[in-house]
């Protein structure tokens, strides 16, 4: 972990969505983000139906942390009393104040948000009966390498990859593929066509799917 990453930069649409000032794109749908995380990253693995004692999910790019509560209300919605694993990679992390100012948007989160909130003000780890969370800084392409674990789903939400690519590059998409156990799955709201291409070499099996709300398409797979 690098020790003082630089903190993501920020504007805000609508008062309330946070748009990520260096790659000029919203961090979530502007329509409805819970809904959006909860179809295209818990949906798109198969979750809850895939969580087992032990689960391990791993994503690009943290951001404000709904995918994490998303995933976590799921977790104990199944009904789980053991932690589910989360590590996340984040090159430009928000400060927790700027968390907090996002996730007011969604107010059925809100208790597990500030058990989130809580422990971030006091570092990069999360841990409770039911989640053991990790967030790992700096440039993923180097982090990433050095990870010692697999995931059982990816939760792929770098930004557009037209105006954030090294968030997709092949070599980045060889390593995802290095760090899932046989037969695990990754999701991610875009479709573009070299992404799908770079985790098809990678190792996947690819397939594009029906995304949310506007946007026509999105892409699934699994490790063969």
């Amino acid at each position: 972990m690098t020790n003082q990453p630089e903190n993501a930069q920020l504007t805000w649409r609508d008062g309330s969505v946070p748009v990520a000032t260096k790659f000029d794109d919203p961090y979530y749908s502007l329509n409805d983000g819970l809904a959006e995380a909860r179809f295209v990253f818990l949906q798109g693995n198969g979750l809850p139906e895939r969580f087992k004692q032990g689960f391990h999910i791993a994503e690009l790019g943290f951001g404000t942390g709904l995918n994490l509560l998303v995933a976590w209300t799921a977790w104990l919605k199944a009904g789980h009393t053991t932690p589910l694993r989360f590590t996340s990679f984040e090159a430009f992390p928000m400060t927790t104040n700027d968390m907090r100012t996002a996730l007011s948007s969604f107010s059925e989160l809100k208790p597990l948000a500030d058990q989130i909130l809580t422990q971030l003000d006091l570092g990069w780890q999360i841990q409770t009966d039911t989640l053991d969370a990790h967030i790992i800084t700096g440039d993923v392409r180097e982090t990433l390498p050095l990870w010692d674990d697999k995931a059982d789903a990816w939760f792929l939400d770098g930004f557009s990859p037209a105006k954030n690519p090294e968030m997709w590059e092949g070599q980045l998409m060889k390593n995802v593929a290095g760090h899932t156990v046989s037969g695990g799955t990754f999701a991610t709201f875009t479709a573009a066509g070299h992404v799908r291409e770079k985790l098809n070499q990678a190792g996947f099996d690819v397939r594009r799917v029906s995304g949310f709300g506007r946007k026509r398409h999105m892409s699934i797979g699994h490790l063969l």
